[in-house]
């Protein structure tokens, strides 16, 4: 089944994204490789694709899990959790209706 997992990041999270960013990204990749990833990217803090210095307010991840159990474990061991990047995360079970 789908998750959601949805994210939103302390202040002035952007150092520590940058830092946590490639251990992030490999994860990510990771559910690419096995065919599990539907969407994942980041919240820019300002209307535009790249907010340069005021960063980004969180992030959105949606993936193919076993379980809600398995996908709240997949949530918690990311990096960015371990990095302090985010304050709160929740995960969803999701149904994809369109397209």
């Amino acid at each position: 089944m789908l998750y959601a997992i949805l994210c939103d990041d302390v202040d002035n999270s952007l150092p520590l994204r940058q830092q946590a960013r490639p251990a992030h990204l490999a994860r990510i990749q990771a559910l690419v490789d096995e065919g599990r990833l539907l969407v994942a990217g980041p919240h820019p803090a300002l209307d535009t694709e790249d907010p340069g210095d005021a960063g980004f307010t969180g992030s959105l991840i949606i993936a193919e899990f076993d379980s809600l159990e398995a996908a709240t474990a997949w949530a918690d061991a990311d990096p960015y959790v371990d990095a302090g990047v985010f304050r709160r995360v929740v995960v969803k079970p999701y149904k994809r209706v369109l397209p």
